[in-house]
């Protein structure tokens, strides 16, 4: 098994360093006459997304293997080599996991709807009388996580609060995390006070629970990217309730994802949405929002890395990474133009 050397500067930690590439482990300790694959540059552990739908492309469609494995390659392509998958019309096949020129998955399995609140047939329907085990299952079924849509439309409720409790102390007990979809300030509130693990979208989130939610270690991935689009498409649309819910929404994101930082919540990019390998723009959002830039970009790289428990350029890692030929601390646009991209220890781009 071939062993190399990367040398440049290592972010976060902006140090001149030579990593080690023995097979899929990253090795950080001096090795003599190792031949470099590549020599300059800023080397960033592999970019993730934590918020991505793989598989199909529509409600109406039916997960497709084939699809899958396009989507994933459209993500390695732009240095995404971790994703997270909250929710899939279909658990992720065992065989995604194990191909080498695919992304490492994390998997909540399949969404948990219950009445009322998500796409009809897309996710796994359940009576709310089920919840609490169809979560358990779906999390001990993928790596941990399940996904709840906790609410749905404007004028609909969310997921009763002390249901929503019992889910996630249901799944906490089993070890599992729980990712909760809101878009609602009712929803919102409910997932919060009950203490899920990272709250989705995010949006009419009430500023009041960010202090909340950084006590407990909740999450907010906001998905900007996709809200920015359904902004771009919908342009001046007549006010109705629908449009003036999403409008509103919008408008206090960007103010809600800067306070959250500044609350120390965890911020975390993903893009929710086509085109998959598209972090970089979240990451924009992000900075537009008034992230200092270390906290947008490791909002799709370190910081996502360490939430899910990988661990980023340190000895032992996985051999997943990204050079850029310019700082993206200063040149976020370098992020589309990838120097290097090397998963399992193998280059790949």
């Amino acid at each position: 098994m071939a062993i190399f050397g990367v040398r440049g500067v290592t972010l976060p930690d902006q140090q001149w360093r030579t990593l080690i590439v023995d097979g899929d482990v990253l090795r950080t300790d001096s090795v003599s006459e190792v031949d470099l694959l590549w020599d300059g540059g800023w080397i960033l552990p592999g970019l993730v997304d934590v918020h991505t739908h793989p598989g199909t492309e529509k409600p109406t469609d039916t997960f497709d293997g084939e699809v899958l494995r396009r989507h994933l390659r459209e993500h390695r392509a732009a240095g995404v080599l971790l994703v997270r998958t909250p929710g899939s019309a279909a658990r992720i096949p065992a065989w995604a996991y194990d191909e080498a020129d695919l992304p490492r998955i994390r998997s909540a399995g399949r969404w948990l709807a219950t009445p009322g609140r998500f796409f009809p047939g897309y996710g796994r329907d359940v009576g709310e009388e089920d919840l609490v085990a169809a979560a358990v299952e779906e999390a001990r079924a993928a790596d941990g996580w399940c996904k709840v849509v906790g609410d749905w439309m404007h004028d609909g409720p969310p997921v009763p609060l002390d249901l929503l409790r019992a889910v996630v102390a249901a799944v906490h007990a089993a070890g599992g995390r729980v990712a909760v979809h809101s878009q609602t300030a009712a929803g919102c509130r409910n997932a919060v006070l009950a203490g899920v693990d990272s709250l989705e979208h995010g949006m009419h989130l009430d500023p009041a629970l960010l202090d909340q939610m950084a006590r407990q270690g909740t999450a907010l991935v906001p998905t900007v990217t996709v809200l920015g689009d359904i902004m771009a498409r919908m342009g001046d649309r007549p006010a109705t309730p629908v449009t003036q819910w999403l409008r509103t929404g919008f408008e206090t994101l960007l103010p809600t994802v800067r306070a959250a930082h500044e609350s120390g919540v965890t911020v975390l990019a993903g893009t929710d949405s086509l085109p998959f390998g598209n972090v970089r723009t979240e990451v924009r959002w992000l900075l537009d929002a008034g992230l200092p830039p270390e906290a947008a970009l490791g909002a799709a790289s370190w910081t996502a890395r360490s939430w899910l428990g990988v661990p980023g350029l340190v000895d032992g890692a996985q051999a997943d990474l990204v050079v850029y030929a310019e700082d993206p601390l200063k040149n976020p646009a370098i992020l589309e133009h990838p120097s290097l991209i090397l998963l399992r220890g193998r280059t790949v781009g």
